[in-house]
């Protein structure tokens, strides 16, 4: 299923939305630009590997900490193909703009970071040994799903199904169906012995943001006075 558009207004310019949507196509334009092996290179190296995580970590010390952890940060603002890069931020678009809005402009980019965060470390605990870098942000967004899902549960989602059929679907059974998706694929690649060498879907990230987004939605409060902006 893929949403058209959702019928949520907002009240005020979602700018931090614009801007990580526009920092995330720059940063892949810059990947594209690179010879295969400079990007292989770079995705080894800023890209998110578990068993790295793990191994450095596991060998204590403070040395290890930037090594270790800077990849959770960096791993969210690489993409691996242009159907990646333009398919998150497609989600963005659409679900990302009433988050900020409900939250405002630096809450919003504090919430899509942690969600990110989360994700990442989701990935990790449920595949530790897992040699594969992951990278992308659909983690972060899985998040910001996960708020909406639980802030704009009745939100009609246009949806398309492919190839011809479109329908009006509530956010609940549109992003619900998502995650259900999401947490069965990720049991069954959990016990796939491939899964620690050969490429696919971080499904456990998409897991661990969808519900760091719910929870968190529930401590972040709302902007004040927000409904005072006008609406779209």
């Amino acid at each position: 299923m893929i949403p058209i558009r959702d019928d949520q207004p907002r009240f005020s310019t979602p700018y931090v939305n614009y801007s990580l949507i526009a920092l995330n196509l720059l940063i892949f334009f810059f990947e594209a630009a690179l010879a295969p092996a400079s990007l292989e290179g770079l995705v080894r190296q800023l890209g998110l590997i578990p068993s790295h995580v793990t191994r450095l970590l596991g060998s204590g010390g403070p040395a290890y900490a930037v090594p270790a952890l800077l990849p959770i940060l960096t791993s969210m603002f690489l993409h691996g193909s242009w159907l990646h890069v333009f398919g998150n931020m497609w989600f963005l678009w659409i679900f990302g703009d009433n988050i900020e809005d409900y939250l405002g402009h630096f809450k919003y980019l504090v919430f899509y970071l942690l969600s990110g965060v989360a994700a990442a470390l989701a990935q990790i605990a449920l595949t530790p040994n897992s040699r594969v870098p992951t990278v992308g942000a659909s983690g972060a967004i899985a998040g910001v799903l996960g708020a909406y899902f639980l802030l704009y549960p009745r939100a009609r989602v246009l949806t398309w199904f492919p190839p011809i059929f479109l329908f009006h679907l509530p956010a609940w059974i549109m992003l619900g169906y998502w995650f259900v998706v999401q947490f069965l694929s990720g049991a069954a690649t959990s016990i796939a012995y491939s899964s620690n060498t050969q490429g696919g879907i971080a499904f456990w990230a998409h897991v661990g943001g969808f519900v760091a987004g719910i929870v968190m939605i529930k401590i972040f409060p709302e902007r004040p006075q927000r409904y005072r902006y006008g609406t779209w």
